[in-house]
């Protein structure tokens, strides 16, 4: 994917270039006029992927609407800095914060890139094998979009083709099982047609894959309570022998740890100089980067408190996963400097990244979405709530066992047969692994704990209303009274 990042970019260069000033025609390429070859079929598909490390997809209203939100990160940074996470953290906000209308922005922006290339490509002559394939990923980024969007507002407007100029401010929103059925039925169809990881050569290591689409359609049934089909869906992936557990868990988030065997999906970023237009580098880095000498980073979505209590004595993950004052960075060149500016200042390490070219918002570290460690913890949960206890026990053991490494004093291998009891440590279990991974939130939301887990922390979280994010206030003017507001906003 590195070099699907650099072909994206070159054609953002071609058309930033000074020919832009002569505005005569030129055989200028349009979305009616560009779908020609296959050549432009995976230029449109790979444009799908580049809006993933856009601001409004992974910067700072993301982390918000994920970490801040939930009980595992605070906003960070400075008190006066990013008044706008500080509501989010708060439980403070209304449909007008700009949290909610950047990730709006960010996913429908690209689920309207995933409906071009589905609609355009087929009608594409080159190999139907490719055309399938093309297809299968621009629909597995669709359902990817839609199904973070689905558990963040709830009923959306569903939209599955481009909309005319008329269109755009009559959308209603659809019920979310409308949703749940379209996600569904895109995943079906790209499980169909994508080959699995080991079948990609190595520059194309980062597209959507069988077992990715497995993984993400799994996520669904538990959200939708079907965890037979769920658990199902994990053991394929299990059993396919593609994906392993890395031996060391601290190296999963390090340059080495990239697209390694324990990858599902992640999006694939690179630092460019910053003068040049288009780079493939991501603010996610930056935002939540060590704020001062060495990272000069934002320095917001700091751990919190909570988070570090639900780590079991001498767990390595809570090194791994939290940067602290006087700790030497991964690169073991240097040390986090004290900011007297922020109070108990420590960062998240799984977002850290070495030196690299330009500034801090090149960052070039690859986005962690989906990996083999979710899916063994999702089949263990899955698997106690069909009563089989012993297998959820196996799944849930082997992450436990790769976390302990070499010392058999930690972390012990999980004996509960009790389904409330193993539930409990199950979910502690997911917590621990995949924490500031941007996944907690919607965990809370899976299983309907929000509220008892929120005001535990102290946050002003208000019952039939904070379950789901507002619709952006924005968006509710535009529709001129088409699209209807959330429960309590």
């Amino acid at each position: 994917m590195k070099k699907i990042i650099l072909l994206v970019l070159g054609i953002t260069i071609i058309s930033c270039s000074d020919d832009f000033l002569d505005r005569k025609p030129k055989g200028n390429l349009t979305s009616d006029t560009f779908f020609e070859n296959e050549d432009h079929a995976i230029w449109a598909t790979n444009a799908i992927y580049s809006n993933f490390r856009s601001w409004e997809y992974c910067g700072l209203p993301y982390i918000g609407a994920t970490d801040v939100i939930s009980d595992d990160a605070d906003k960070g940074s400075t008190q006066n800095d990013g008044p706008f996470l500080a509501e989010i953290d708060d439980f403070f906000f209304d449909a007008t914060n700009q949290t909610f209308s950047s990730i709006w922005k960010g996913h429908y922006g690209t689920i309207s890139r995933a409906n071009l290339a589905i609609e355009k490509i087929p009608g594409i002559k080159m190999s139907e094998t490719l055309k399938a394939r093309l297809v299968g990923e621009a629909k597995f980024l669709r359902a990817f979009n839609y199904f973070r969007l689905v558990q963040w507002f709830g009923d959306l407007p569903l939209i599955t083709s481009q909309l005319t100029e008329n269109q755009y401010f009559t959308q209603e929103r659809k019920p979310k099982n409308e949703i749940y059925a379209l996600i569904e039925k895109d995943l079906l169809d790209a499980i169909s047609v994508l080959p699995e990881k080991s079948k990609y050569k190595s520059e194309d290591l980062g597209r959507a894959t069988k077992g990715a689409a497995k993984g993400i359609l799994a996520k669904l049934y538990m959200v939708q309570g079907k965890f037979g089909p769920a658990l199902s869906l994990c053991e394929e992936i299990i059993n396919s022998g593609e994906y392993s557990l890395l031996t060391n868990y601290g190296q999963i988030f390090t340059r080495e740890g990239e697209n390694g065997s324990e990858s599902m999906f992640e999006i694939g970023a690179v630092a460019l100089q910053s003068s040049v237009v288009g780079s493939g580098a991501t603010p996610y880095n930056m935002v939540q980067g060590v704020r001062g000498v060495p990272n000069l980073g934002w320095g917001f979505n700091r751990p919190s408190d909570d988070l570090i209590a639900n780590y079991e004595a001498g767990d390595p993950r809570r090194q791994a996963t939290i940067i602290y004052v006087g700790e030497v960075l991964p690169d073991g060149l240097t040390i986090v400097q004290n900011n007297p500016e922020i109070l108990n200042a420590r960062f998240n390490q799984k977002a850290w990244v070495p030196s690299h070219a330009g500034l801090q918002d090149n960052g070039p570290g690859n986005i962690r979405l989906l990996r083999y460690a979710d899916v063994l913890l999702l089949a263990a949960e899955a698997a106690n709530e069909v009563s089989n206890s012993a297998k959820a026990l196996t799944y849930v053991n082997l992450v436990r066992k790769r976390a302990r490494g070499t010392n058999t004093f930690i972390l012990k291998d999980l004996t509960i047969t009790n389904q409330q009891d193993l539930r409990f440590a199950i979910r502690k279990e997911r917590r621990s692994e995949l924490a500031m991974e941007q996944l907690r939130w919607f965990d809370l939301q899976r299983w309907n704990n929000q509220a008892e887990v929120m005001k535990k922390v102290g946050k002003q979280f208000i019952v039939n209303k904070h379950e789901l994010f507002p619709l952006p206030q924005s968006e509710i003017d535009l529709s001129g009274g088409f699209l209807k507001q959330n429960k309590g906003y």
